[in-house]
């Protein structure tokens, strides 16, 4: 298989996991799937993740990611 058809598949793997992230945190049932809410919430994130609070915002989201994986693992 060529090189850049296996990045390519790498690439979709990512973001279709990443897209289960989304479903997974029911984000598109709480905005009623309108993608510009997604994205400006996206856009929020990217923003506090530039700022002075970027160490203490990401300790708290890995935190609670983690819980949440904890609970919801089978």
């Amino acid at each position: 298989m060529h090189e850049w058809a296996v990045q390519r598949r790498e690439r979709t793997r990512h973001l279709i996991e990443l897209g289960g992230l989304v479903v997974k945190a029911g984000l598109p049932d709480l905005t009623d799937d309108d993608r510009a809410t997604l994205y400006g919430a996206f856009l929020n994130v990217a923003e506090k993740l530039q700022g002075q609070d970027r160490e203490q915002a990401l300790a708290l989201w890995k935190r609670k990611g983690k819980r949440a994986f904890e609970n919801t693992a089978p």
